[in-house]
């Protein structure tokens, strides 16, 4: 049972959920917060950072304003997130999504009543830079806020009356049964005209139908299918759609260890993941997310062989230069915050076998391969056959003198 105005600075990491539209993503905790959202792209300042520090640095949060009980699923087959608070007085569902990308990146959040009257309470806390920079906040009309800073704005429509209180927007409205309440936050570059507004019930039936029609192209059978069903889902969420890459996880700094230091940037693509990547797609029929990915590789390690990194940027970015939030207290006082990887820099010898492993394994999967591919593969062997006996950081990435591992 929750408590109205006790969130904790922060949930467990196991408590988040994941919604996504194949650009960015948001981790919502089990009592209805957006702790965690980068925007436009995975690897874009964050601008609800709570996950990382105190509520001060952003989150987007929609419950009952009294105790409530919670559970919560994803809609068959989607990445459509599903909320039931259960109170004295009734049952609320929070659906939480982002449609497939338009034009501009849309958050929907329908609070919907299922049984009585439920009041409710809406915080959004908005902070721009890592939970730095609190915008500035314009109402356009009585259903329309625009927050902005800088070359970024967020666009919050919705019909339930807001007003601003403790630098954040406040609501406070009742939902009865059969009633649907809709919260719309937009992102889009502040020096562009307003984008126009989408429907929230079609967008929600426009991103079920997209989850569900690119679930049914999945070749997959046997006793664990539902669970490798989600997991293809979680993959996909996490991939990068104007490129084909995938990133390791849509987060940064959680701690290997609470209170450690080893707390590292994951929102970028690295090479010793590439064949698992390419299998997971290619065995389940996935084709399309396998060839685009191939591509992606190619095109990130073009170049001489000498200067191939283990890992790059969701466009192929080779510089992912590292630097610390020092505002940020780090989840459960995991300090230090860091943005960017400075492993990037670093040599690695077992990263030309996973590569080249992945080309074969695309090969042998019947891939068509870029006609420069065996030209690119036969320089990197030429390369490692001159450097395999240097010694170098390992595939544990250590931070200190290069060392022979093998």
């Amino acid at each position: 049972m929750a408590e109205p105005g006790t969130k904790s600075r922060r949930s467990q990491i196991a408590d988040y959920a994941l919604i996504g539209d194949c650009e960015t993503a948001a981790l919502v905790d089990r009592n209805g917060s957006i702790d965690w959202l980068c925007w436009p792209r995975f690897d874009s300042d964050a601008c609800f950072a709570a996950l990382l520090g105190e509520l001060s640095n952003g989150y987007w949060r929609i419950s009952p304003a009294g105790p409530f009980k919670t559970s919560r699923q994803y809609r068959p087959g989607t990445l459509v997130l599903e909320t039931l608070f259960e109170t004295d007085d009734g049952a609320v569902a929070l659906i939480d999504f982002m449609p497939p990308r338009g034009e501009v990146s849309d958050i929907v959040r329908l609070v919907e009543g299922r049984r009585g009257a439920v009041a409710m309470r809406m915080e959004l806390v908005l902070r721009f830079g890592y939970g730095l920079t609190v915008p500035w906040v314009n109402r356009l009309d009585d259903q329309t806020l625009t927050a902005i800073a800088g070359p970024s704005m967020a666009v919050l429509r919705t019909p339930a009356e807001t007003h601003g209180q403790h630098m954040s927007t406040v609501s406070d409205f009742t939902v009865r049964e059969g009633q649907t309440v809709p919260f719309t936050l937009t992102h889009q570059s502040s020096h562009l005209p307003l984008a126009s507004a989408i429907d929230p019930a079609v967008a929600l039936a426009q991103t079920e139908a997209f989850w569900r029609d690119w679930l049914a192209k999945c070749v997959l059978d046997g006793p664990y299918a539902r669970a490798v069903a989600r997991s293809l889902i979680t993959l996909k969420a996490m991939t990068f759609a104007p490129t084909g890459s995938l990133i390791a996880a849509p987060t940064t700094s959680l701690p290997e260890q609470f209170g450690g230091e080893r707390n590292w940037d994951y929102r970028f693509s690295w090479i010793r993941d590439s064949t698992l990547t390419l299998l997971a797609m290619m065995n389940t029929g996935y084709y399309d997310e396998a060839a685009a990915w191939l591509a992606w590789l190619q095109r990130a390690v073009a170049g001489d062989p000498a200067d191939m990194q283990i890992m790059y940027g969701i466009g192929g970015e080779r510089r992912l230069t590292e630097w610390t939030a020092d505002w940020l207290a780090g989840h459960e006082a995991s300090t230090p915050v860091r943005i960017g990887n400075a492993a990037h820099q670093q040599f690695q010898l077992d990263v030309y076998g996973e590569l080249m492993d992945t080309f074969y394994q695309a090969r042998c999967g019947g891939l068509a391969p870029d006609a420069s591919l065996w030209d690119l593969q036969l320089v990197l062997i030429d390369h490692v056959a001159k450097v395999w006996n240097e010694p170098d950081e390992g595939i544990w990435e250590v931070r200190g003198p290069r060392r022979r591992f093998t």
